[in-house]
C-alpha cells in the first residue's frame, strides 16, 4: 500500500499536511513518500515516541486506503 502512497506523493502531501499540520513543506519535500521519514518527522514535530508516531501513521494509512 505504501508504494501507492509514494507513487502519488504530490496528491498525498495534501492529505498528510491536513492530518499533521505541524509538518512543513520542507519536511514533506524531505520525506518524498518514505514512510520511515514520515514517522520520524511526526515524532520530532509533535514530541511523541516512535511508537506513537508509528501508530498514528498506521491509523492514517488504513483511513487513507479506504478513501
Amino acid at each position: 500500500m505504501w508504494q501507492k502512497i509514494k507513487g502519488s506523493w504530490t496528491q498525498t502531501k495534501g492529505a498528510i499536511k491536513e492530518q499533521w499540520g505541524k509538518l512543513t513543506d520542507d519536511d514533506l519535500m524531505e520525506i518524498q513518500g518514505r514512510r520511515e521519514k514520515l514517522v520520524g518527522k511526526i515524532q520530532t514535530r509533535y514530541g511523541i515516541s516512535h511508537e506513537q508516531a508509528e501508530a498514528q501513521v498506521s491509523g492514517w494509512e488504513q483511513k487513507y486506503h479506504s478513501m
